[in-house]
């Protein structure tokens, strides 16, 4: 090779490595161009801790808002003194839970593996993946040696999947067994891009705990910008949705580990690959708790517009919801100044580009201080998932910029999580709204319900024409069968429509709780209880107890429970599936139980292994004989579906929990000295009512196995 062809590939090389290494920023739209990378998930690096562990894998699930061909991942080691090394890394579609389609290897300016400098960033080179729009994308990142800290955004939402300690360089499995350890943080982790798709640009949303997720559903991706980005992708040219909220951001001041929006702008918004949009919503904690006036929160938006602009990016600002009830934050003075920053956002003069009314879509029309009861998560401040569908239904698509033809209406199921019996009808409405500027035609309606049940529409389900800002609302009585397995089931509607000469559609669904109805168990199960209000049902495999009880640990064993009798032989595996547990307070119970005699728990042998309401799992032991539980281990998150485990060994107990199924987390180990033969197995359920009198928890269960 002639040398001035060598000098030439090296320069390139050389090139290759440091744009790696420096993050992706669209300056302007030239460069846009030129890189023509497009943002389609994002998250906010804020903090770092030390985890003391070593040589382990994780694995980082993310849901993709636009598709494309290619696709890239962004890292950063923020809030840190020290590098860290990554030794390998990988992308993939998910094929569920912390299993990945085909992991493909990542390179960095062609190597396997890349040191990321404290408070650094680097790009990945480009994959060939299809990556369909609204996609789960699954990252493994390998660290060698020690890991010294995590820089992470902390309030993910989302299962996040860790080899234990010492585990190994496992980021190019395609099975998910190794990863063994969960929590809900996204480390390092903070972008991934694609190009080569019909995406015409990214909107980013700049916001606080609303934004990021607070109170929807985890592991369900209904975020308000899940909802938009799931609006944009009917879109003939779609757009990638950024989620930049943080738990707890203000514009007009920060702390340590959460600056403020004002100085976050530039590293979470503007540098965003092919940024053509901010959608600003903030302002609730600046107002509420943070003792700023309006003047300072319209400021620090007018400080925030003008830097956009000054990049070439529109800005669309949303008003500040309402919060009365969260807490003891609101005042008849604070809500004068919300409504003067509201009154700003609707009539900016030109601040912003457009505005979208977050206010008006949740508040209470009878009390417009308060969040409406249908949108509430019940805290008074972050919305439920229809409260946050309501947020993405607020946004005009056409203000956005990077979407083009998108469609003009869109359907809505209501009630939120409707409650059903077997056999027995409930109303179910489903609205059809047209916010396009033209009329829509033929407007067809129907409902997706699980096999077996019926549904009868109160009137027609089609509409002749739909006009410009007109609804349609259509009322159906949805009945289970009678034999419908209880649990949540989804219910879906799906409208077509013809907008002008295109035939378009759009769907929507909602967790539907079928609930039980008491009735006989049968052999060969028995119950049991130490409560005058205990219930039971029996659905095939599946089992409901209704019970008070003012405990069930310490100086109270008061349950009710579905056994087996003499089924758990010294070496013996005790397994089942929480689905659901209502009512009561939070420390309520429902979960697994062993003893020598379950009616008589006295006898010895005593364990217990449960799902709290609201403090996760709880494993409790008899470590005397005696009958009381007098031994405890777990805490953390509570979640529901719960798998739980409980291993007997001779008279040494293992407690496990999970979310899927397959990825175990161990609650805690005992030993119950009284443990002797064969003893009882069975389900348990304890409202711990002794601060609610007379409240009594529903505990449903979908599975129940003892196994030697």
């Amino acid at each position: 090779m002639p040398v001035h062809r060598r000098w030439a590939a090296l320069a390139a090389t050389v090139a290759a490595v440091v744009a790696a290494l420096v993050p992706a920023a669209p300056a302007d739209a030239g460069q846009r161009a030129r890189t023509g990378w497009t943002g389609t998930w994002a998250t906010a690096q804020h903090a770092s801790y030390d985890p003391g562990t070593s040589e382990e894998t994780v694995r980082i699930p993310v849901h993709v808002s636009a598709g494309g061909s290619r696709v890239r991942i962004r890292l950063t080691n923020g809030f840190t003194t020290e590098p860290v090394a990554i030794g390998r890394a990988t992308v993939g579609l998910r094929a569920g839970g912390s299993t990945v389609v085909k992991p493909r290897e990542l390179r960095f300016g062609g190597k396997t593996g890349v040191t990321l400098a404290a408070d650094g960033q680097v790009a990945s080179d480009a994959v060939r993946l299809t990556v369909p729009a609204r996609s789960d994308v699954v990252v493994s990142l390998y660290f060698p040696g020690r890991l010294s800290h995590i820089s992470q955004h902390w309030y993910g939402q989302q299962t996040v999947y860790w080899t234990p300690d010492n585990g190994g360089d496992h980021a190019g499995d395609a099975d998910g067994s190794a990863f063994t350890r969960t929590d809900s943080t996204f480390p390092f982790l903070t972008g991934v891009d694609v190009r080569g798709g019909d995406v015409g640009g990214a909107v980013v949303a700049l916001g606080d705990s609303i934004t990021d997720g607070a109170a929807s559903t985890a592991d369900t991706n209904r975020r308000w910008p899940d909802y938009l980005a799931a609006r944009l992708s009917g879109c003939t040219t779609t757009a990638g949705v950024l989620n930049e909220g943080i738990s707890g951001n203000r514009i007009t001041a920060g702390v340590d580990g959460n600056a403020s929006a004002l100085d976050r702008l530039e590293r979470d918004v503007l540098s965003q690959p092919n940024a053509r949009t901010v959608l600003l919503f903030e302002g609730v904690n600046d107002l509420s708790w943070g003792g700023a006036t309006a003047d300072q929160v319209i400021d620090g938006m007018t400080e925030i517009a003008r830097r956009a602009h000054e990049r070439g990016l529109r800005i669309v600002g949303a008003t500040v919801v309402p919060y009365r009830g969260w807490g003891d934050w609101w005042t008849e003075a604070k809500e004068t100044e919300r409504q003067k920053v509201n009154a700003f956002v609707r009539d900016s003069g030109g601040v912003f580009d457009a505005f979208a009314d977050f206010d008006k879509a949740v508040r209470d029309p009878d009390d417009p201080t308060r969040y409406a009861a249908a949108f509430d998560s019940g805290d008074h401040l972050h919305p439920n998932d229809t409260g946050m569908k309501a947020f993405a239904d607020a946004i005009d698509l056409t203000t956005l910029g990077p979407a083009r033809g998108c469609p003009s209406a869109r359907v809505r199921l209501t009630p939120h999580r409707p409650t059903l019996r077997p056999g027995t009808g409930t109303k179910i409405t489903s609205t059809v709204t047209n916010s396009g500027p033209s009329t829509v035609r033929q407007v067809a309606t129907h409902l997706d319900l699980p096999a077996g049940w019926n549904a009868m529409a109160d009137g027609g389900s089609r509409v002749r024409a739909l006009a410009p800002g007109a609804s349609a609302t259509l009322t159906w009585t949805v009945t289970p069968a009678t034999d419908a397995t209880w649990g949540t089931r989804t219910i879906a509607v799906h409208t077509s429509y013809l907008q002008g000469v295109r035939l378009r559609h759009d769907s929507d669904s909602e967790d539907a709780t079928v609930t039980p109805v008491p009735t006989r168990v049968q052999a060969p199960y028995l119950t049991t209880a130490t409560t005058d209000d205990a219930q039971f049902a029996q659905n095939g495999d599946h089992f409901a107890i209704w019970a008070g009880g003012q405990d069930l640990s310490g100086w109270k064993d008061e349950k009710a429970a579905v056994y087996l009798v003499d089924s758990t032989p010294p070496s013996a595996t005790v397994t089942a599936r929480v689905t659901g547990q209502t009512g009561s307070g939070p420390s309520a119970k429902a979960g697994i139980a062993v003893a020598n005699d379950l009616t008589a728990p006295g006898s010895g042998g005593y364990a217990v292994l449960t799902m709290s309401a609201q403090y996760g799992p709880e494993f409790m032991t008899d470590s005397d004989g005696d009958g009381h539980l007098d031994t405890w281990a777990g805490g953390g998150a509570s979640y529901h579906p719960a798998w739980l485990k409980l291993v007997r060994d001779g008279t040494s107990y293992t407690a496990y929990a999970s979310a899927d199924g397959t990825t175990w987390q161990q609650v805690g180990t005992a030993t119950v000295p009284s443990a002797d033969g064969t003893g009882d197995a069975g389900l348990v359920a304890s409202a711990v009512n002794l601060n609610y009198p007379g409240q009594i928890t529903t505990a449903v269960f979908d599975s129940f196995s003892v196994h030697q």
